[in-house]
């Protein structure tokens, strides 16, 4: 199969400590647009595959952010757009502006957490290249791929063929695009 026309290469795995310790080799030799398959989650895999996850920083902001404004808001309209003193109280009330502040705390960082994972995850996605490898429905039922992808600065039709042979897989086979 032409270069043009091939996504990457899977290489199928039996178990997925077969898998793990093949995305670490993969990881070790230099690869690293590659990705793995698996029916269940595996703890450490995406630290195998060199992913990281900037959700957690991107919940914090938009939680301070949420925050920050709650308060600015109420303190905007309390002190320079509409002033009136009610009850004798002070015009910068701040235990009165908490519970909104942390309600749009929490609000903005909910919505940062599950928008920012969905766009991380490239989802919504109704089309894969690895649907097209002939038994990639059993990633869902018992079997575990790596694939290395050919935008992978390091990727060799011929090298990774022979490295991810070399981790003795079930089979590698060349994903079309």
């Amino acid at each position: 199969m032409s270069d043009k026309n091939l996504f990457g290469l899977a290489a199928e795995f039996q178990t997925h400590d077969e898998l793990f310790r093949a995305a670490e080799k993969a990881f070790a030799v230099g690869y690293r647009k590659m990705d793995g398959f698996a029916p269940f989650p595996i703890e450490g895999l995406a630290d195998a595959l060199g992913k990281k996850n900037r959700i957690p920083l991107l919940v914090l902001l938009g939680g301070i952010i949420g925050g920050a404004g709650a308060y600015y808001m109420q303190w905007y309209a309390n002190m320079v757009s509409y002033p009136i003193n009610i009850g004798g109280r002070p015009m910068h009330s701040w235990p009165s502006f908490i519970p909104i502040t942390f309600e749009l705390t929490v609000l903005c960082a909910g919505l940062t957490a599950f928008f920012g994972a969905l766009a991380s995850s490239g989802l919504p996605r109704p089309y894969h290249p690895m649907f097209n490898l002939p038994d990639f429905e059993r990633a869902s039922q018992d079997r575990f791929f790596l694939c290395i992808e050919t935008r992978d600065p390091a990727f060799d039709p011929a090298r990774t063929r022979e490295f991810l042979e070399s981790l003795q897989p079930l089979r590698v086979a060349e994903v079309p695009k």
